[in-house]
């Protein structure tokens, strides 16, 4: 049973990919998949047609105004146990400063059996009683540095609310044999209540680091409040609200690696982040992403083959990709080499107000000519187009789009994060002894970038040396056999460890 949080098959990207990829990559195995998404009205159709494998898909949305309604609730209120409270009390206690205390897993499982419809601690009960009244109260005046109490219990109703949805769809989901979830979070957290409830091995998959990209998505995030006056407030400070979501998705993931039987990393660095979260040694691996090499070993170009001076940037218009940095370093570029195009190659309907942004970044830049949004591409359609894949985000993982322009000879120019210096430059010994396949720089840096990418499309033999170093990187080190392989004997491991 495969645990998706806004991801495959309504969300187009790398990690949707790879879901798609592992179902389809083992067709003697029968797959289930449970969605998690925020509201029905933030996704569309879906972007992928659904495998034959694939023999059970739920859609559960954790932030609707379902979640709040309690107007099928029986008018007499209910009261919750002393003993359950005290464990509430304990478990909110444990979380402020011992998240990593060994009773907090045991705590956690307990409340969320009290949380399944007509328990002690159910939806109805929790949002309407007199004790949980009496604990947002206290909670507020001996925790809270915000002076809003309004904005307090609603936060409070937000963070709690979506374990009832996850509760409630771990009681009706179907026994798996394994469960598989491919991020911490709240598909994290349903894989940890699933294991509990309907015993069975848990892996977690996790492409980026979850905690840590959430926490960039926080401290940018403009809906977070902060009501303090000018004289409360310190700006080396952060503001309260934005603490407390940092510190429920911190929570979410200790939860989730305690829980977890098998966790893999895509590189060692993300590993080594794993284990400072809470992660055990032993639990933990690496399995890099794998690509489909043959499908693009047709699109490599010859060394009489002109090199089109095309970047494009392959990804989401999304804030963490940064594609307002790709932007800016398009101005330099095109001064340099006026025949220069970038391409912007992803959706856009994400975060429909950054998209417009970069838009608007193009005309004031004066860069309509030149740079182009053109909506999801089939890659092998495009990167024949193309002369560099371009990667200026503030967070990767193991890139996808990179591993795909390497298999077809086509260079990277990406920022310094995640795998990206691994994927350009190689890990020591071998790895490295094939060369550079592209450039790396620094983050929020447009000069670099636009140094970056004049180095490789002015110079045709840097260029095809780079290609080189790439086609001869991902043959050895990131195919598709590889990834089915090692995946291959997890899952048989675990299907072992269930017989």
């Amino acid at each position: 049973m495969l645990l998706l949080e806004g991801t495959f098959p309504y969300v187009s990207g790398g990690v949707s990919s790879w879901v798609n990829q592992i179902i389809l990559g083992f067709p003697d195995i029968r797959f289930g998949a449970i969605f998690i998404g925020s509201r029905p009205e933030d996704y569309g159709n879906m972007r992928y047609a659904l495998p034959d494998n694939l023999v059970h898909l739920e859609t559960i949305y954790i932030h609707g105004d379902e979640v709040f309604d309690t107007s099928h609730a029986a008018k007499v209120v209910r009261h919750i146990p002393k003993e359950v409270m005290a464990n509430v009390e304990r478990m909110h206690d444990l979380f402020d400063g011992h998240v990593d205390h060994p009773q907090c897993p045991h705590l956690f499982a307990a409340l969320m059996d009290e949380a399944r419809p007509g328990g002690k601690l159910d939806r109805a009960v929790y949002l309407r009683s007199p004790e949980s009244w009496d604990f947002i109260k206290k909670s507020y005046r001996r925790k809270s540095t915000d002076p809003s109490f309004v904005d307090y219990f609603w936060t409070a109703r937000t963070l709690h609310a979506p374990f009832w949805a996850l509760s409630a769809v771990a009681d009706r989901a179907p026994r798996a044999r394994i469960y598989h979830a491919v991020s911490t979070g709240y598909a994290g957290i349903l894989g940890a209540i699933l294991k509990h409830r309907k015993p069975a091995p848990f892996i977690l998959s996790e492409h980026g680091i979850y905690v840590k990209e959430r926490k960039i998505d926080l401290y940018q995030a403009q809906w977070i409040k902060d009501n303090r006056n000018a004289f409360d407030r310190d700006p080396s400070e952060i503001s309260y609200y934005r603490q407390l979501w940092i510190r429920f998705f911190e929570h979410l993931g200790y939860l989730t690696y305690q829980a977890a039987d098998d966790i893999v990393a895509l590189y060692e660095a993300n590993r080594q982040r794993q284990l400072q979260d809470g992660a055990l040694e032993a639990r933990t691996c690496n399995i890099p992403n794998g690509i489909a090499i043959e499908k693009f070993r047709s699109l490599r170009r010859t060394a009489e083959d002109a090199i089109p001076p095309v970047l494009c940037l392959i990804g989401r218009v999304v804030p963490i990709k940064d594609v307002k940095t790709f932007i800016r370093a398009i101005r330099k570029v095109v001064r340099h080499l006026p025949q220069a195009e970038a391409w912007i190659a992803g959706p856009v309907d994400e975060h429909p107000g950054y998209a417009e942004e970069c838009k608007e970044l193009v005309r004031l830049l004066d860069l309509e000519r030149h740079v182009k949004f053109l909506g999801f591409q089939q890659m092998t359609e495009l990167l024949p187009k193309v002369g560099l894949v371009v990667l200026s985000s503030i967070s990767e993982a193991l890139p996808l789009v990179i591993l795909e322009g390497f298999a077809a000879g086509i260079p990277t120019l990406a920022t310094d994060v995640g795998s990206c210096r691994q994927l350009v430059e190689g890990l020591p010994g071998e790895d490295a002894s094939f060369g550079h396949a592209g450039r790396v720089v620094r983050i929020a840096d447009p000069e670099a970038l636009a140094d970056g990418a004049l180095a490789l499309l002015s110079d045709p033999q840097a260029w095809h040396t780079a290609s080189r170093a790439a086609v001869q990187r991902v043959e050895k080190y990131y195919s598709q056999e590889l990834l089915f392989e090692q995946y291959r004997d997890l899952y048989e491991k675990n299907f072992a460890w269930r017989a």
